[in-house]
């Protein structure tokens, strides 16, 4: 289906909406209603003259996204599938409390949101790319999901990782212009140390992010601690190499004045052995970084596993001997296929319920 390119309101910040709406409090009364009452349409915003209601309307869209079905885990982790305007499918997922997802109170609740329709990236332990790369999100399709995951939930979100589906720095300009609505007081208000960007290794854009104002937590999707192994599991180590990613870590560590986190997703025999982990231990202490290790979630049509128990331990013994700040990330979602993309591949490869079906 064919949509045409409209500027969505959502996609505005407050001084734009200022250059459109006069006099321009007019512009903090169109964001009171957009972020603080979550109206669906330019018709509820019944304090606007109804001349600028319908400029707006001719003007911009407002586009919403379906929620097409929403899956809970026994460890109330909860994933949601939404069908944007186009047709295209995205997750977001909601992530109960967990101390060991970036030091985050046990209180805190954080959303892990996409950034893509699919990756061109093609990490291979990752369903986000197997049906390859659609398009770009739009600023108001980021910003849409957080919405609309707090009005199914009934929770108010106060931690966001942008790591669900594509590369987020692939989409710097949507991503940043979507950030800064996250994050003012006038849009949803959550502060920029409460937001993390997770990179599988775009050098440039992390030096881009890095010379931003914003005090924005870096992720780093390492998974391999050497050039061998780590080219492997991720093809862009070939464009960028460990040498030149770490050169750019240390660039925003050295902007930012905070501490970068590690990713490394533990798969059996590929990156689990001891050597990896004491050459992982080296680069986080070079950096002062800290590893979050996660256990691989298996992914329908892919061949890696996860290793026991016993060796996961045994990796996060070896970063701890080192000195160096590490965490083993209790499972999350396994049993709704949490990990990204999964649910979308599944869906879009008729394996969804008739009822999913139906909706669509």
């Amino acid at each position: 289906m064919h949509v045409a390119t409209v500027t969505d309101i959502k996609s505005l910040h407050l001084d734009e909406l200022r250059g459109i709406a006069e006099p321009s409090y007019r512009a903090d009364q169109i964001t009171n209603w957009l972020y603080q009452k979550r109206v669906h349409s330019f018709a509820e915003m019944t304090d606007l003259p109804r001349a600028l209601r319908m400029q707006l309307a001719d003007n911009f869209s407002f586009d919403n996204i379906d929620t097409l079905r929403v899956l809970g885990s026994k460890d109330t982790t909860q994933k949601f599938l939404f069908r944007l305007r186009d047709g295209n499918l995205i997750e977001s997922v909601l992530i109960p409390a967990s101390p060991a997802l970036y030091g985050s109170p046990s209180d805190r609740r954080t959303i892990c949101i996409s950034t893509q329709v699919g990756c061109a990236y093609g990490c291979k332990f990752c369903a986000s790319g197997l049906d390859g790369w659609k398009r770009n999100l739009r600023a108001d399709e980021i910003v849409n999901q957080i919405m609309m995951v707090e009005e199914a939930s009934g929770e108010r979100i106060d931690n966001i990782v942008f790591m669900g589906m594509g590369e987020p720095l692939a989409n710097y300009d949507n991503l940043m212009r979507a950030i800064q609505i996250i994050n003012a007081p006038w849009g949803i208000g959550i502060g920029a140390r409460h937001i993390t960007i997770s990179t599988s290794g775009l050098v440039p854009q992390i030096r881009q992010l890095a010379d931003q104002p914003l005090q924005i937590r870096l992720a780093v999707s390492l998974h391999g601690a050497s050039d061998d192994v780590r080219s492997r599991i991720m093809p862009i180590n070939r464009k960028y190499n460990l040498s030149a990613l770490l050169d750019a870590c240390r660039y925003f560590t050295s902007r930012k004045k905070q501490r970068i986190t590690f990713e490394f997703i533990l798969i059996a025999q590929v990156n689990d052995s001891d050597e990896q982990a004491r050459q992982l231990a080296k680069h986080a202490r070079a950096l002062e970084a800290k590893v979050n290790l996660i256990p691989y979630n298996k992914v329908e049509g892919l061949d890696w596993t996860q290793p026991s128990s016993d060796r996961q331990k045994k990796f996060l013994a070896v970063l701890r001997a080192a000195d160096v700040r590490g965490t083993l990330r209790r499972e999350k979602g396994d049993d709704i296929a949490a990990a990204c993309g999964q649910l979308r591949l599944q869906t879009q490869r008729g394996m969804a319920t008739p009822a999913l079906e139906s909706s669509g």
